[in-house]
């Protein structure tokens, strides 16, 4: 049985405080431990948050403030504090990008699949085998690492980072057409496993004693664990959950307690699959997308709750991270580090998202921006914590270099996503932009039941050979992917453009003519 602690002496009346009265100055000692650690990472969010506020302005990623924010505050910044508890700074990261991935989830529509499901499943799987490669060999060249060493960097910094995706996506100030917008959120998603279960491979192959036809088997089970038990918890929690919450959503619960219902319902999962020996990342993704889909009416009340978690769990986790970083430590590493971020971010990343979208037919634009959103975040720090606890080899020279490769990436691809947007045209127009409205969608609008050649017709355009087929159709052909709003082909010296859409039909179509 749990036992007060004394307040007085035995054999003296108690009152509730008495013993506050008699030590003053040790009960405030003894509060001391809550209120100095409160007050120092209180301040720390707060500031954070607010210089982000400001820096957003200027195209500054909220996720870089938190980041600098924990340098800041760590051993060789001002605030001095000593912290090395990877075991701590593991499960914080875990925890945080579970949420996340949660609240990514929730916020992916079933509808977001007929355009981004294909291009990202390849991106998420394919692209990160491609990217991990291509860096590992930057990483014997330049960091003079052996072939399987460089094969773990190569899985620690493969994959892109669904907290950064998300974040600078929502505050880049653009709209981004369907196609784009949902291949990247998507891959964001799915793609940890993959970088997961190469981490833990290359992992085992540096292991003591490792014989390669262990290693191999080793490879397919943890394959099919990772995926496997991922896909099927998420799934089974997903539609369960969403049964209940059609039941309690009667019962006039707020948004605030069914989002923590929810919240505690991801985390479960993603426990329950990562005790089963697979991806919990995969498995709270896929819960969040089948309850929001399969519960919307219920969902969507939770959302801003949802978001404030998320939120939080981003701060808390790059901040954490952040105090990890000791950079004076970094500095022998420092043109070894930044020459393999280059290499990921403009050879890695772009000759794999130019594989993989190429069955897909991507515009050279569309495909051009997606390799610039290759997001590095946490996932590479948190992954870079598995060889350190495995007591990897290189492990510390690893954690070094993939903080680096994050740096590069918040710092040059998070600060311009809406300017490089707008330059390549994958942004829509504001609806109250009138002048950008006309700019991409046209002055005129057409009909899409219209046969083609009528409309050849009457604007003196060369006629194609099927000029008998509905105008909205000839241009699903000629795209040759599912269209979306924004989608453009050339007739001639026409430009026409995607207007509406109803389902997969093509519902209004504008037309712009050359002079």
């Amino acid at each position: 049985m749990l036992r007060a602690p004394a307040l007085a002496p035995a054999g003296r009346s108690r009152s509730p405080d008495a013993g506050i009265r008699a030590e003053p100055g040790r009960y405030t000692r003894r509060v001391d431990f809550i209120n100095l650690p409160l007050l120092a990472a209180s301040a720390l969010v707060f500031a954070s948050v607010l210089t982000g506020l400001l820096s957003a302005r200027i195209g500054f990623s909220f996720l870089l403030v938190f980041l600098l924010a924990g340098i800041l505050a760590g051993e060789d910044g001002i605030g001095g504090y000593h912290f090395d508890d990877f075991r701590l700074s593991f499960w914080v990261g875990n925890l945080a990008l579970a949420v996340i991935l949660l609240d990514g989830g929730l916020r992916t529509a079933y509808a977001r699949f007929r355009t981004g499901l294909r291009p990202a499943a390849l991106l998420a799987t394919v692209g990160v085998v491609v990217c991990a490669g291509i860096t590992a060999i930057a990483g014997v060249w330049f960091v003079d690492l052996d072939w399987r060493t460089a094969l773990l960097l190569g899985a620690i910094v493969g994959s892109t980072d669904a907290a950064a995706v998300f974040a600078l996506l929502a505050r880049s100030g653009v709209t981004l057409n369907e196609r784009v917008a949902a291949t990247l959120e998507i891959e964001s998603g799915m793609n940890d496993p993959m970088a997961i279960y190469l981490t833990l491979v290359f992992i085992a192959l540096l292991g003591p004693g490792e014989s390669s036809s262990s290693a191999w088997s080793t490879m397919a089970i943890v394959f099919v664990q990772q995926f496997g038990w991922g896909a099927l918890v998420g799934v089974v929690g997903g539609f369960a959950m969403a049964a209940l919450l059609r039941r309690v959503a009667s019962r006039d619960a707020g948004g605030g307690i069914l989002a923590l219902l929810i919240g505690a319902g991801g985390l479960s999962m993603f426990a329950v699959t990562g005790l089963l020996g697979g991806s919990g990342f995969l498995a709270v993704y896929l819960f969040g997308l089948i309850v929001a889909n399969r519960a919307a009416e219920v969902v969507a009340p939770t959302l801003a709750a949802m978001d404030g978690y998320a939120w939080l769990a981003q701060a808390g986790m790059f901040l954490l991270l952040g105090l990890l970083v000791t950079p004076s430590t970094m500095l022998g590493a420092l043109g070894s580090g930044v020459a393999v971020s280059l290499t990921l971010i403009f050879v890695a990343r772009p000759v794999a998202v130019w594989l993989c979208l190429m069955p897909f037919h991507f515009s050279p634009r569309e495909t051009w921006f997606i390799s610039w959103v290759g997001l590095r975040g946490a996932v590479p720090i948190v992954l870079a914590l598995f060889p350190l606890l495995a007591g990897t080899p290189n492990a510390g020279l690893l954690f070094n270099i993939a903080f680096m490769v994050v740096l590069a990436s918040l710092l040059t691809q998070g600060t311009t996503i809406g300017l490089l947007a707008r330059r390549l045209g994958v942004a829509l127009p504001d609806p109250g932009d009138e002048r950008g409205v006309r700019a991409v969608f046209r002055d005129f609008a057409l009909d899409p039941k219209v046969p083609v050649g009528s409309i050849c017709d009457f604007y003196g355009l060369p006629a194609p050979a099927d000029a008998a087929a509905a105008l909205g159709d000839w241009m699903v052909a000629e795209l040759r992917r599912p269209p979306v709003v924004g989608d453009s082909v050339r007739l001639g010296s026409a430009v026409l453009v995607v207007r509406q859409l109803e389902g997969d039909r093509i519902a209004g179509i504008g037309i712009g003519l050359k002079h």
